[in-house]
């Protein structure tokens, strides 16, 4: 089989030789076995010999109808006459079976043999066994014609002519350099350009000028016969006496360069029939000059052969579109088997290829499909796969005798390696696989690539063998014009790892230098270097100084140094990976396994997989699997076969093989190439022990260890295969780490690890990988993998897996040196007390560890360790940064921390003594080795004995100048609070400036007067600033701001009481600071400074100079921040309120505790509370709101003591009586307030209320402050009162006429139930809002039990009759709402669009569900003038779009205002006065709407942008 058509080349090196023993059996040449090791001079046959040999020499004929027999005489002439022949000869020439022929006619293979080379083992034993047969001698040692391929040497001391593979011929080199054993040397198929027939041909090329004696016969196909000449040239001697005759002139220095004569070449014809070629592109090519019609009309071979054809195709219409591939091929087949019988073959790129073909051939060609070739069938066509991944007996299939057509499906196998039998017709779509090495990921690819123009016309020329043929080329004539006349030599994409050993080893110096037809490319040299450098078989590559080589011209040349390592390596003809890792075997006592493994990758695999029996196959392999390494179920695999050989016949063997779909030959060439490996490893002291098996026992005991029923248990010798995985995962044999740690070392640039973002694995050299489908690890991902080999397809895909450690990569590649350490930024480590560096380690550009922390000193160079003692210093002992437990760094910390505080408050940098300060104090006393806390630790152990107080820092050193704080207190008063005061001095920062810090549970109760103050300290700064701050208009009149602000703040201290602080002194003056800075201004310059100017001041005023509220909770632990205090109440007003109720309810539980326990020890007595525990205040509290309850609160029904001091209730629908907290007579009158000390002393002021839970109920809760009181317990009496008074719903519903029955039904509430609630609630707070004011008494001001019975008595009087005006006005509404939506739907005009969205708008924000209890009460009553105002718009906006535009306008500038003064009113505290306001204006836009768009409707009061403005301007 092609190489080119395998998926991979795991061994790109010379194929190895048998001459030391690996020959068959008891048939080895004698006399002439080549010997291993040094270079012995091979002395040649003996006299007697020689006439023997001589007498041995067969009567020779030649087959007159091969073309080379009649030109036998014009060859052996030029043999005779030169030393090197060309010979071109096309297929079916004859020249591989002839020429040795015409070699022994002259005589040669007497006193050597006539070496004849072939590309592959078939072809070397079936070329064999021609010439034998056609020289009617015996094959083998009893006759004059023998062969060697791998493991098999069929020679004797009368061979004259030996057919061998190339690879074999490149061995005996290694022994025989000279090649003495030979004296004609024959290169066929040369036009391969494989990498080892390139090889020789350089070797020989240098050869020759010592071998006089030596012939050179170069053979081909299809060959560039002008480059094989050329490079085989010799040089002609020089005319008029050649150099002698220019020396006797003198004129050296000008002589003439030789002139080179290129070898001879002689040309055979090879084609018996002509060919005709027909294009039929896939795809239509319009600047393709021929049409497939003028295609089929003549000839377009360029061949000799082919032009004896011509004009007899029939013409085949051009298809209107592109096809696919497969359909080309079914046309082509359809076409050809019109044109008469005869066999087709058709060339394609793969297997995949070829199973997809097959397919569509099948169905395409229906009935007349046979499976087989022997039937009588009329029609019938028999189709055939032919590729190398193929059973033996498969694969046999294309020779066998058939008689119906056979279409075959080949891969590029069928070129020239195999003649197919019978064909006439040839398919070719222009394609093949080519094996590349890519420079960048360092694989070996099998890309699907156009062919060159000579394999299109080596496969058209298969065709004319038998008879006429017809060759479709699945491509146009431009095509084929355009493409290389040649595939490129391999040796130009290949690996050259192998070759460089090898020549390394013979001494053959640099790739470089050596003469290869083809010059290697640069970069795959240094990557075959490369690799040998990775497995540390060279130590330098053509450098000074290494050394000189004999080569095989004797001649020194230089090259690369091989190590031990290499020179044991290129004793191993194997790749130099697999090599490698057999020599690390022996470092870890696994050579027998990995000595398996490694024979199992340098062969193909033994294990088949036939299209037919697939999901069989995979069921028996699997059997072997190891979920973790492929290469582990080799050495699975083979214990099984050993184990079987060992118990079985050879005929029961070989059913076995067959059954379980294992190829029987390769198995036993596993095994040859085991046992020559270990022969070949012995004397490089490598003793490998056969491979444990599995014992009787164990493989029974394996049995009766599987469950019935299981696939395990049925499937074929199950036993035998349980036995032996588990062996292998047993203590008796090496580890699995071992034996892939052996491996690892020939993989280095082989490893990935899993990228979970891309789902596949990242290489090295930027390469990305999956693992292939047939493995064992495909399932599951790991961390880190090794692979056998990357094949490039249709994506790189890594066959041959294992789960690796990255310990193990590191540690190989660390040994090779192949690791690139990369180091980030040095920092600090608080837990190490040292500085760090992130180290990264890099294989081949692949991130082996990404971040791994490592001491700085332990870089290693001078610089480092300096750095890592300057850090030391400086973050560890300077800065803190270090968890030391010695004394003096807590002495020195508690000294800082005291002292720093005066820094802080006064803003000044440079008042404690600088780090650089501080550094110098300690490197004055640390000594020089000292890189971190381990060393400090070390030394220090020693040194505190003599000098405790070495590193203790002293006051004068760190604050020279004192500690003068004065103007920056530690407290903010405001009435009865006291609040601490925090300084931080970090510009830039949010905590950087003076921070007041507030318990949450009295923030609800702090004002913000008197903090635009600040502190005294930062007053004078506060008004330089502040100048600064001001717009350009007010700046101008006050420079120098400096000296204006100095004056100002002498003003300000003289004329404001207070200002300046000191002892006794408010924290803030009486007046505000703008206050007092505007009089000062206008006094002193006579500027004006507006509200304008102040509000862009604020803004552009430094953010330390506005002091923070910092809101904590009762450890001290910060809650939240803010620069305005207003925002930060409300942020936090939940937790203020919680926070008072449960500081008020621990003081009062405090309370109650203590009086239990005091009546406790008064027997029989009733006793008192007392309020201990909790401070005077809390006493106080007690004996005033108690009500002489003792009982806790908890226990009270109904209740739940969450709050303070008295017992929250929820869910009340009547006024709260008997509540532990309540005052006055049965406990149910609700004070106003209630107190208990807090947070350092502060008092906690809580405010009982009734807060509203839906129309009728309330809960008893305690607010924070007294506003939020007030704005809550008016509404919960309200519903507690309703509760009482409401009616049923029926009774309401039935005052109703029927007009107000179906316009009510109509309304947005969801049922009539929730329409009447909100009218019982309505009217309720009419009812209770005109009680309250007849009685001048606020609803919030109803604390006692009388008073509500009052307010309940009135509303069930006047609640029916209220409910009922309700009912009215609301029925008035929604029929003024359905004439707006009627009016509305009446206009369409796309001038009013805009208009009537307004209106639609705002009709819903007036009437929605719920809307009647929204409204206020006074102005339900408006909702239907407001409503038939805009129905009126939308009458009037039809005549004049342009005015309502202008008086909507209007609406709009005063809604603006509404919103400015709604968002100035939330940067304020609440205030119910300013509230009023806001809803008052919302209420007169509504007013302002009607006398804009109604005013027939009238007002209920004055109305205008300029009164809304104003009215504001309260805000």
């Amino acid at each position: 089989m092609s190489d080119n058509e395998r998926p991979t080349r795991r061994a790109d090196r010379p194929e190895v030789g048998s001459n030391n023993g690996g020959g068959r059996r008891g048939r080895r040449s004698q006399g002439h076995r080549p010997r291993r090791g040094r270079h012995h001079q091979w002395r040649g046959f003996t006299p007697e010999q020689i006439e023997s040999r001589r007498a041995a020499v067969p009567m020779i004929a030649y087959p007159e109808e091969l073309p080379v027999s009649a030109r036998r005489e014009e060859i052996a002439a030029a043999i005779r006459e030169n030393q090197v022949v060309i010979v071109a000869g096309e297929t079916g020439s004859g020249k591989t079976t002839q020429l040795p022929k015409i070699c022994l006619e002259l005589g040669r293979g007497i006193t050597g043999m006539i070496g004849h080379t072939q590309p592959r083992r078939i072809a070397a034993r079936s070329v064999a066994e021609r010439i034998a047969y056609e020289l009617s001698t015996p094959i083998g040692p009893d006759g004059v014609v023998g062969y060697q391929v791998r493991f098999t040497e069929e020679t004797g001391p009368n061979t004259l002519v030996k057919l061998m593979t190339d690879g074999i011929l490149l061995a005996e080199i290694q022994s025989d350099p000279l090649l003495r054993r030979y004296d004609t040397i024959i290169v066929d198929e040369a036009h391969e350009r494989s990498l080892n027939i390139d090889f020789i041909l350089g070797y020989l090329a240098r050869l020759l000028p010592q071998r006089p004696d030596l012939k050179v016969i170069i053979t081909s196909a299809t060959i560039d016969s002008e480059r094989f000449a050329a490079h085989f040239g010799h040089d002609a001697p020089l005319a008029g006496g050649g150099h002698d005759a220019l020396a006797e002139h003198g004129d050296t220095a000008t002589q003439s360069r030789p002139t080179r004569v290129p070898a001879p070449v002689i040309e055979v014809s090879g084609r018996t029939y002509p060919v005709e070629i027909r294009y039929r592109p896939l795809v239509l090519d319009p600047t393709d000059p021929d049409d497939p019609d003028a295609d089929a009309s003549g000839v377009q071979d360029s061949s000799p052969a082919a032009r004896g054809r011509q004009g007899t195709g029939a013409a085949q219409p051009a298809p209107e579109t592109d096809r696919d591939q497969v359909t080309g091929i079914l046309d082509a087949v359809d076409e050809l088997m019109a044109a008469g019988s005869g066999d087709i073959l058709v060339f394609l790129a793969g297997e995949r290829d070829i199973r997809d073909t097959e397919s569509a051939l099948i169905d395409h060609l229906g009935p007349r499909y046979t499976p087989h070739g022997r039937t009588s069938t009329p029609g019938a066509v028999e189709v055939v796969p032919l590729f190398s991944r193929l059973s033996a007996a498969e694969q046999h299939r294309v020779f066998e005798a058939h008689t119906c057509r056979r279409i075959v499906l080949a891969t590029n196998v069928a070129e020239t390696s195999l003649t197919v039998p019978g064909i006439r017709y040839v398919v070719d779509p222009g394609l093949a696989r080519i094996s590349r090495y890519s420079n960048r990921t360092k694989v070996q690819r099998l890309p699907i690539e156009p062919i060159s123009r000579a394999s299109a016309n080596q496969r058209s020329g298969r065709c004319g063998r038998v008879a006429d043929g017809i060759a479709i080329r699945l491509y146009s004539r431009s095509d084929f014009e355009s493409r290389p006349e040649y595939t490129e030599p391999e040796i130009l994409r290949t690996s050259l790892a192998s070759v460089i050993l090898q020549m390394a080893a013979l001494g053959l110096g640099d790739v470089q230098d050596f003469p290869f037809l083809d010059a290697p490319d640069a970069r795959a040299v240094r990557d075959g270097i490369q690799l040998l450098g990775e497995i540390g078989a060279i130590e330098t590559s053509g450098r000074e100084g290494s050394g000189r080589r004999r080569g095989g011209r004797g001649d020194g040349v230089r090259g690369p140094r091989l190590t031990e390592v290499g020179r044991r390596l290129a004793r191993l003809p194997i790749d130099p990976r697999l090599g490698r890792m057999l020599l690390e075997a022996g470092e870890r006592g696994c050579v027998s396994e990995v000595m398996v493994i490694v024979a199992a990758l340098s062969m193909q695999d033994v294990r088949e997989r036939p299209a037919d029996h697939q999901e069989a196959a995979d069921a028996l392999h699997r059997r072997f699997a190891e979920p973790t390494s492929d290469f582990l179920t080799y050495l699975n695999l083979w214990r099984y076969l050993r184990t079987q050989q060992r118990d079985l016949s050879g005929s029961a063997f070989r059913r076995m093989c067959r059954s379980e779909f294992l190829h029987y030959l390769r198995v036993r060439e596993w095994q040859d190439v085991y046992n020559q490996l270990r022969q070949l490893a012995r004397p490089l002291g490598l003793a490998a022990a056969p491979v444990d098996l599995p014992t009787a026992s164990a493989v029974r005991a394996a049995a009766a260890g599987l469950e019935p029923g299981t696939q395990a248990a049925t499937i074929a010798h199950g036993d035998v295969a349980a036995a032996v995985v588990a062996l292998g995962r047993s203590a008796d044999t090496p580890s699995a780490d071992a034996i892939h740690r052996s491996l690892l070392v020939g993989l280095l640039s082989n490893v990935g690890t899993w990228d979970e973002r891309r789902r596949e694995y990242a290489g090295t050299r930027g390469s990305h990988f999956v693992i292939w489908p047939g493995s064992g690890l495909r399932r599951k991902t790991y961390d880190w993998v090794m692979t056998a080999e990357l094949v490039e397809t249709s994506r790189l895909f890594a066959r041959t897996v294992a789960k690796v450690d990255a310990r193990w990569i590191e540690e190989a590649a660390g040994a090779a040196g192949l690791l690139h350490r990369v180091y980030g930024e040095p920092y600090w480590s608080t837990r190490r007390g040292a500085a760090m560096v992130h180290e990264k380690l890099l294989l081949y550009g692949m991130t082996l560890v990404a971040d791994r922390p490592a001491t700085l000193a332990s870089v290693g160079t001078a610089d480092a360790r300096e750095l890592a003692r300057e850090m030391f210093i400086r973050s560890g002992l300077v800065e803190g940064g270090w968890h030391a437990r010695h004394g003096f760094v807590e002495r020195n910390r508690a000294l800082l921390e005291e002292l720093a505080d005066v820094e802080q408050r006064r803003r000044e940098h440079g008042l404690l003594a600088g780090d650089e300060a501080l550094f110098d104090f300690y490197d004055d006393r640390l000594p020089d080795d000292v890189y971190g806390a381990n060393d400090f630790d070390a030394w220090w152990k020693r040194e505190r004995r003599n000098h405790p107080d070495l590193f203790d820092f002293t006051r004068e050193l760190l604050l020279p100048g004192g500690d003068d704080t004065a103007g920056y207190p530690d407290t903010w008063v405001q009435g009865d609070l006291t609040l601490g005061l925090e300084y931080v001095f970090e510009p830039g920062t949010p905590n950087d400036g003076v921070s007041v810090l507030v318990p949450v549970e009295v923030l609800g109760r702090l004002e913000p007067t008197g903090f635009d103050w600040l502190v005294p300290g930062l007053r004078p700064e506060l008004v330089v600033a502040t100048i600064r701050a001001l717009p350009k208009r007010v700046r101008r009149a006050l420079v120098p701001a400096p000296d204006v602000g100095a004056q100002m703040w002498e003003e300000i201290r003289r004329d404001v009481p207070g200002a300046a602080g000191g002892a006794g002194a408010p924290s803030a003056p009486g007046v505000p600071f703008r206050e007092a800075f505007t009089d000062a201004v206008g006094r002193l310059r006579q500027v004006e400074i507006t509200e304008a100017d102040w509000e862009e001041a604020a803004a552009r005023l430094p953010d330390h100079l506005r002091i923070a509220f910092v809101a904590v909770d009762g450890a001290g632990r910060e809650l939240d921040r803010d620069k305005d205090l207003v925002v930060l109440q409300r942020r936090q007003a939940g937790r203020t309120e919680a926070a008072v109720r449960d500081a008020v309810h621990g003081a009062i539980a405090q309370a109650m505790a203590d009086a239990q326990r005091s009546q406790g020890r008064r027997r029989g007595g009733r006793g008192r509370r007392r309020g201990q525990g909790g401070g005077p205040d809390a006493g106080a509290f007690a004996s005033r709101n108690a009500g002489g309850n003792t009982a806790p609160a908890a226990n009270d029904k109904g209740t739940r003591a969450v709050g303070p001091g008295l017992a929250e209730r929820a869910g009340l629908t009547d006024w709260p009586k008997d509540v532990t907290g309540l005052e006055g007579p049965e406990r149910s009158t609700i004070p106003a307030t209630i107190e208990t000390p807090g947070t350092a002393g502060l008092v906690v002021r809580g405010y009982p209320a009734l807060v509203a839970v839906g129309a009728r109920g309330a809960d008893l809760r305690i607010l924070p402050d007294a506003v939020a009181q007030e704005r809550a317990h008016g509404a919960g009496v309200t519903a507690l009162a309703l509760a009482r008074t409401a009616l049923p719903a029926a009774r309401i519903t039935s005052r109703w006429n029927p007009t107000e029955t179906l316009t009510l039904a109509a309304s947005p509430y969801r049922s009539t139930e929730a329409l009447v609630e909100d009218m019982q609630l309505t009217a309720a707070r009419s009812i209770a809002d005109r009680w309250a004011a007849a009685r001048r008494t606020p609803l919030a001001g109803v604390r006692e039990q009388t008073m509500f019975e009052q307010l309940v008595a009135t509303m069930r009087q006047e609640l029916e009759d209220e409910v009922y005006r309700v009912a009215q006005v609301s029925a008035k509404t929604l029929a003024a709402q359905r004439e707006v939506e009627r009016e509305v739907s009446t206009h369409t005009s796309l001038a009013l669009l805009n208009t009537l969205q307004q209106v639609r708008e705002h009709a819903a924000a007036l009437v929605y569900d719920g809307f009647i209890a929204d409204t206020p009460p006074e102005q339900l009553r408006h909702l239907p003038r407001y409503l038939q105002a805009l129905a009126m718009r939308v009458g009037k906006a039809e005549s004049s779009p342009s005015q309502d535009a202008a008086l909507a306008y209007q609406v709009e500038q005063a809604e603006r205002l509404l919103a400015d003064a709604r968002a100035r009113a939330a940067a304020l505290p609440t205030d119910p006065e300013r509230e009023a306001v806001l809803v008052e204006a919302r209420w007169l836009i509504e007013e302002l709407r009607v006398s804009l768009f109604a005013q027939t409707l009238g007002t209920a009061r004055k109305v205008s942008v300029q009164r809304i403005s104003k009215l504001l301007a309260k805000v």
